[in-house]
């Protein structure tokens, strides 16, 4: 691999643009986005992702009148939405004619046989390759990187479809509407910038695996430095592979490092095989002319190699200077001494606050600097047996000796977060040990399954120059150093050096070492708090992070001429006309104060059939501290009364105001089989709606119910915390009575428009898209989410979920037709009458830069391809009826296939990213910027159609707003027209009283693949190993082989095509 590749392996598009992802909590995508109540009590952003075995059985519910668990087991179609055709459920009893019982997929363990795919597609394109994190030794063309086993995804059949455009499209114009205003941005403008050529280079450092605290040393050493053409203070090295200089070598540059020497070692002394000399070899690459930024602001040179080697070189000078300062995590930096910076978590773990900085080109044809507060959680600096103790749970370090004995040798999730230790850095310190073996730093390669009173080895003695006799560690510190070991029962931690290990209780974790694991609910919880800052405070932390930084003296910057000002940038701004909602009865102007209530308002739609068949259980937890978690049954009825009665009050039908009340069960699973049946048999008639009283906020009682209920019965269920059932407050049954009317087929309320179409005059599709990746060191696939919109306003959707490998971001075409399929074609007979649409939104979320052009290229592609089919059917393919038994395939044979023109909206919603707005006394109380704003100048991209909107209101902290980037729009919508609808449509999100900040078609999608993690093929024993964690485990060096897929849900009650998800 060239160095020029090894850059491009490191700096995306995003370095270009400046829209990097920001350091999340525990550096990754673990706290969700929350906007209104949650489905599941306490819920937080789902993160491991399920896997499941190839081909899963379809799972039909038993019969209504037998409380047994075994039902038939037939072939089915990868994604888990059912075709339109699907004939329905058996319901046969078990043990008859039908096939063998199939397995409890809540509580039996999987049979998992997957099947392995092409390895991992390159999703590098043409000049986008030089953004990917594993770019080729080529370029690819187009062609080269098309999906194995799809066909050219410009054509159909051989025939040419609507073109697939090769560059994203330009900014059109900018908006009109609303109030115009000033705000403060967290962006600095460059007042000075060199324009000079330089030189990058590539470099290696010893071998070409050399360890980075290797590299680190020999490129710092004094002989480098003395050796090094113009002398190292005339080089930027970025740690790796690449370095730059105005230094033009014609040769490569070669020299030999005596790490010895530099060390004051006598290489006298030491055998030649144990020398520590390495050679530093260094050759030209590229050259490097930052005139190339000026032309493409300028508009006289595309964006090209040329822009980004220059971008990327001023982003390595802003970075030389602070990264050797501070504790440095990719753009962000960090410094531990700082007062009231950090704060404990638990666990072992520790948050800190720093500052994130980013260059970037932005719209006016300039160049600034994006600056903003960055959290991230590191190691505690404490022993190993302190922090393995938080990591276990323990009440106190006695305990652990015997906790770790009873996991050893099992698949125990105790023994996989012990080994959480791994990779880390630490030192070793006992009362008898030199100050110069104290300093000494050495990396865990494991934790083993052996105590120091069980290893044994043979000690070398120097002395006598020969081997003495066995001994196990524990005798070793005693007789050697007059150690006695407190703890000898702990597992031994042996390093990366061959044949070197150490007791537990002697390792102490080496302080600034990333703690990359997810936090559990209870971290998540610290984490926010501590994170959480209104804007005044932000901007405090953000201009203390500014003077840490030290711009004005940086002498890096000052030796390269670039300078940065100090304050930050303020730019023009609007805020667009808050809509009026409609409900059924009344209407309501919520005004720019960005909530509602629903106090005497009626749901715009209700249950689509009168509330009948169903009923209330109550789980319960064994443990006694879970106890208070648990009503009475008088707090039950109570409940459920109060519930009635605010339902009707909101419009809602229920017939039925004694339903079925189980009481307490234990077992998640055995407690959604007694009330589906139970309740089944009560009305002789399948359950509309299934309500779980949960103990707390238990993630595997959760999942276990949704896994039964969705996969196995068919039922829509409602979970609620038994905390809540006592307190039996009139607003959390209206807050969960709009996630129960949405199941049941109603609808919250809608914006108001002057036209019945709401702000379509023609057939228009709403498609939301993402895809959800595990959290590093889990081996959970990736999750795609797909939501289709099924009412002519937009406001309800329909979402499919499937397994997507492992850590593809692209949704694969075996994914999109398998999700979007059915979902058109119930969405053409229910919602348009056997029409195709005219248009069609694609939101796609969780898209990074680099990949804008492959979402054009081949997702984009294949969903038209699937409307194509759709009305060009293959030969011999059955007709598909949707569920009111409407040959769509008759209905859709009058469409010429020739003259099909849907039209394509492309957009990318992003909330990683670390633009702020501060509007000062034009924000509200919090000084917030109020729902609506919206920035189109100076952060946005120089020449693309991307806008920054806030459209959400926030109760806490300082608000994000959404990126919104165009990426294609073959329907010419107008500017104005765009930004009011993903304004206004953030009103009509099912599940909150507030607007909220993404546009709810991808929310919905967002939700949907947290979903997935129910239907995954799974024991809870074998997830809960899984979740845990371990470096060994890490998915991110795995082929993009495809994952087992999904459990499918019954298809009945209209379960696929109901907001089951929300």
């Amino acid at each position: 691999m060239t160095g020029a590749h090894k850059k491009r392996a490191r700096d995306s598009r995003q370095a270009a643009m400046g829209s990097d992802n920001p350091q999340y909590y525990n550096g990754q995508r673990n706290v969700g986005r929350y906007d209104g109540p949650s489905d599941r009590p306490g819920s937080s952003s789902g993160q491991p992702r399920p896997s499941s075995s190839r081909g899963g059985a379809r799972m039909n519910a038993p019969p209504l009148n037998a409380p047994g668990t075994s039902v038939r087991s037939s072939s089915r179609s990868r994604s888990n939405v059912p075709p339109s055709n699907d004939p329905g459920v058996s319901m046969s009893r078990p043990g008859s004619a039908g096939g063998p019982p199939l397995r409890d997929p809540a509580r039996d363990p999987p049979v998992a046989s997957q099947q392995k795919l092409p390895s991992r597609v390159d999703w590098g394109g043409n000049l986008y390759s030089y953004y990917s994190n594993e770019p080729p030794d080529h370029i690819p063309s187009s062609e080269s990187l098309r999906i194995p086993g799809t066909k050219n995804l410009n054509q159909v059949d051989g025939t040419p479809i609507q073109a697939i455009p090769s560059q994203l499209m330009k900014r059109p114009g900018f908006g009109r509407e609303g109030k115009a205003i000033k705000l403060r941005l967290n962006s600095h403008a460059i007042i000075s910038q060199p324009n000079a050529r330089y030189y990058q280079y590539a470099v290696q450092v010893g071998k070409p695996d050399s360890k980075r605290a290797l590299i680190k040393a020999v490129w710092n050493s004094n002989e480098l430095a003395n050796k090094i053409p113009g002398g190292i203070k005339e080089w930027i090295y970025d740690g790796n592979a690449l370095a730059w200089s105005k230094q033009s070598l014609s040769n490569e540059f070669s020299a030999m490092v005596d790490l010895d020497k530099e060390r004051g070692r006598d290489p006298s002394t030491i055998p030649d095989g144990k020398r520590d000399v390495h050679r530093v070899w260094i050759r030209k690459s590229a050259t490097v002319d930052l005139n190339n930024i000026y032309a493409y602001l300028n508009g006289q040179v595309s964006f090209g190699p040329g822009v980004i080697d220059a971008i990327n070189f001023l982003d390595h000078v802003i970075r030389e200077w602070p990264s050797k300062q501070h504790i440095n995590i990719k753009k962000s930096y960090f410094d531990r001494s700082a007062v009231g910076q950090k704060d404990t978590v638990g666990g072992g773990v520790e948050a800190m606050r720093g500052i994130y900085q980013s260059i970037r080109m932005a719209e006016g044809k300039r160049m600034v600097v994006n600056v903003d507060i960055s959290h991230t959680c590191f190691w505690n600096k404490a022993n190993f047996p302190m922090i393995v103790n938080q990591l276990s749970g323990h009440m106190n370090l006695d305990s652990l000796p015997q906790s770790w004995r009873d996991a050893r040798g099992k698949t125990n999730n105790r023994f996989s977060t012990m080994r959480r230790l791994k990779k880390n850095d630490f030192f070793v310190s006992h009362r008898n040990r030199s100050e110069q073996e104290n300093k000494k730093v050495w990396k865990v390669y494991d934790i083993l399954e052996k105590s120091a009173r069980e290893y044994t080895f043979t000690p070398y003695l120097k002395e006598q120059k020969k081997d003495g006799p066995p001994i196990n560690l524990f005798d070793y510190y005693q007789q050697k150093y007059n150690v006695y070991l407190q703890w000898p029962d702990l597992p031994v931690v042996q390093t990366t050096k061959k044949r070197v290990v150490f007791p537990m209780e002697l390792c102490n974790m080496m302080p600034g070492q990333r703690y990359p694991y997810k936090l559990n609910e209870q971290q998540t919880s610290k984490m926010i708090k501590f994170a959480v800052q209104p804007p005044d405070h932000r901007l405090q932390s953000i201009q203390a992070g500014t003077r840490m930084l030290g711009w004005d003296k940086d002498p890096v910057l000052r030796h390269y001429g670039l300078r940065i000002d100090q304050e930050p940038i303020t730019t023009n701004a609007r805020i667009l006309n808050p809509p009026t909602l409609q409900f059924k009865q009344s209407t309501f102007a919520p005004g720019t104060k960005g909530r509602w209530d629903l106090r005497s308002k009626k749901f715009l739609v209700a249950n689509e059939a009168p509330l009948k068949c169903w009923g209330v259980a109550v789980l319960t937890d064994p443990s006694s501290a879970q106890r208070g978690g648990t009503p009475n049954p008088a707090q039950v009825n109570a409940f459920v009364q109060s519930f009635i009665q605010a339902y009707q009050g909101h419009g809602g039908i229920v017939e039925n105001r004694n339903p079925l009340i189980n009481g307490p069960q234990s077992d998640p699973a055995k407690c959604a089989e007694l009330l589906f049946y139970g309740v089944g048999n009560k009305h002789n008639a399948r359950p509309q709606l299934l309500i779980f009283i949960l103990p707390n906020t238990s993630a595997e009682n959760y999942l276990r119910i949704k896994k039964s209920c969705d996969c196995r019965y068919g039922s829509f269920t409602q979970c609620v915390q038994g905390a809540q059932v006592i307190k039996n407050n009139p607003q959390y049954h209206s807050n969960v009575l709009m996630k129960v009317n949405a199941k049941l087929g109603g609808t919250t309320a809608r914006v108001a428009t002057p036209s019945p179409s709401g702000h379509f005059g023609r057939p228009t599709m709403i498609i939301g898209a993402d895809v959800s990746h595990a959290a590093p060191g889990i081996g959970a696939p990736s999750y795609a989410a797909m939501t289709v919109s099924m009412d002519k306003y937009a406001a309800r959707y329909a979402a499919g979920v499937q397994t997507n490998g492992y850590r593809v971001e692209m949704i694969s075409t075996r994914n999109l037709r398998d999700m979007l399929t059915p979902l058109f074609r119930h969405w053409t007979a229910n919602v348009s009458g056997g029409r195709l649409p005219d248009h069609v939104y694609y939101f796609r979320d969780g898209v990074s830069e680099g990949q804008f052009l492959n979402v054009i290229k081949y997702e984009v592609a294949n969903i038209k391809e699937i409307w194509n089919e759709m009305v060009t059917p293959k030969a011999g393919e059955k007709p598909h009826e949707v569920s009111d038994g409407t040959d769509i395939q008759t209905m859709m044979s009058s469409i010429d296939a020739n003259s099909m023109q849907v039209k394509f909206t492309v957009v990318v919603a992003e909330k990683r990213h670390h633009i702020r707005f501060f509007p000062g006394k034009a924000g509200d109380e919090n000084q917030n910027p109020l729902p609506g704003t919206i920035v189109e100048h100076d952060v946005t991209h120089p020449f693309e159609n991307d806008i920054y909107l806030c459209s959400h209101k926030a109760l806490k902290g300082t608000a994000r707003p959404t990126h919104y980037h165009m990426l294609l729009d073959e329907a010419n919508v107008p500017v104005d027209a765009f930004q009011k609808m993903l304004y206004e449509h953030s009103y009509q999100y099912m599940r909150s009283t507030t607007p909220v900040s993404l546009f709810p078609a991808v929310y919905y999608a967002h939700f949907a693949s947290n979903r997935a993690r129910a239907h995954e093929d799974i024991a809870e024993s074998d997830r809960r190993v899984r979740d845990a964690g371990d470096p060994s485990n890490s998915n991110s060096g795995r082929p993009a082989e495809e994952a087992a897929p999904l459990l499918p849900m019954i298809p009945r009650d209209g379960l696929p095509w109901g907001m089951w998800y929300i």
